[in-house]
């Protein structure tokens, strides 16, 4: 099974994608938009570079992080856009759509919901055989949602086949 995660930002967008079994990294990066450019043409970079992620690595499912409320209105309303564009290029490609929060996905790959982001970091590190650390933190924070999410797809796809038994 092949994840790919997105970690939404309007200067930084990490993403991963991992594969399993075994578990393992498939690609991992940042799309980044220059603060000078227009907002319009930071949003298409985005929604572009979400598309060809798609295509290029042909997912079976897309975890994108559900937002927590920044205080900072303007940076949230960035972050919200950007997600906003990712979640369009995954309604364009009909995937399946895993929304987790960031609790969910500390507790997936750390085993604690509220751990901090370097504890999160080594265990993406050690859960994938990366020996280096993963820049951006962005980055990192994408490929744990991708775990998180391989871990998310996994459990619904067995509901389902209980489900199915069921009836």
């Amino acid at each position: 099974m092949r994840i790919l995660a997105f970690d939404p930002g309007y200067a930084i967008t990490g993403w991963g994608i991992v594969e399993d079994p075994p578990l393992r990294a498939i690609a991992f990066g940042a799309i980044t938009t220059p603060a000078a450019e227009k907002p319009e043409r930071r949003l298409f970079k985005i929604l572009e570079a979400s598309r060809g992620l798609i295509r290029e690595h042909k997912p079976e499912a897309v975890v994108v992080e559900t937002l927590f409320v920044n205080k900072n209105a303007k940076t949230a309303g960035g972050v919200y856009e950007a997600r906003g564009v990712i979640l369009a290029a995954i309604g364009e490609s009909q995937l399946e759509l895993i929304s987790l929060g960031p609790g969910t996905i500390k507790k997936a790959v750390t085993g604690n919901g509220q751990a901090k982001k370097n504890a999160v970091h080594t265990m993406v590190q050690k859960l994938l055989g990366i020996s280096h650390a993963i820049r951006p933190d962005d980055t990192a924070d994408a490929l744990a949602g991708a775990i998180a999410g391989l871990f998310a797809a996994k459990r619904n796809l067995v509901q389902k086949r209980i489900r199915s038994v069921l009836k």
